[in-house]
């Protein structure tokens, strides 16, 4: 299977809405991160790819359960 850039896309969608369920801006998810603002905009917009690590990293920072997100994401990928 061969990954699309549509879904680098839905898997920054689905960490955009992780960040926003949090009540958090794109600066402070960042700071949280130890990252900057760009890094997560680019995530969030499908412009950079994220490994399983980064992502279970970002779901500590945002506080959100990694396995949620996980399903989240499987479940945008999948549908597309």
């Amino acid at each position: 299977m061969w990954i699309e850039p549509e879904q680098y896309r839905l898997v920054g969608a689905c960490l955009a809405a992780a960040r926003r369920r949090a009540n958090l801006t794109q600066i402070q998810a960042a700071e949280r991160l130890g990252r900057t603002q760009s890094f997560v905009s680019e995530i969030e917009r499908g412009l950079r790819r994220v490994d399983v690590l980064e992502i279970m990293l970002i779901a500590r920072g945002l506080r959100a359960n990694p396995l949620k997100l996980f399903a989240e994401i499987a479940r945008s990928v999948e549908l597309a």
